[in-house]
């Protein structure tokens, strides 16, 4: 039996762009993205803690160290620069493989920096 468990988490940082005319996607901080296990176009929600919107996107890799997150296209409209976001992803894998399996969880400061 495969079952759907959290892979990968960052827990609450701050939007720092909102750009309604582009394609679609979140950018993230490239860093942030590798502390977490995150790769470019995977699948993630996003949970707005500000508002309580939750979306479905993928992920655009950010430059470097800049703690950008930047919300893409339609997903524009669900967030304001200055919200405060959970990002997840989640995997399918073997019943007996997730009892054992540790997902990444990092937790940035308020400048979407690594403490």
């Amino acid at each position: 039996m495969q079952i759907e468990l959290l892979k990968s988490k960052i827990h609450q940082v701050v939007v720092t762009e909102a750009n309604l005319h582009y394609v679609g996607s979140i950018t993230i901080d490239e860093t942030l993205m590798e502390a977490a296990n995150l790769i470019e176009n995977e699948k993630v929600q996003v949970l707005d803690i500000n508002n309580g919107e939750r979306l479905d996107t993928y992920v655009i890799k950010g430059a470097k160290d800049s703690g950008v997150i930047c919300l893409n296209g339609p997903a524009a409209r669900k967030v304001q620069v200055g919200d405060v976001v959970v990002i997840i992803s989640y995997c399918m894998m073997d019943f007996n493989e997730a009892k054992s399996f540790k997902p990444t969880i990092i937790f940035p400061n308020k400048f979407n920096k690594l403490k």
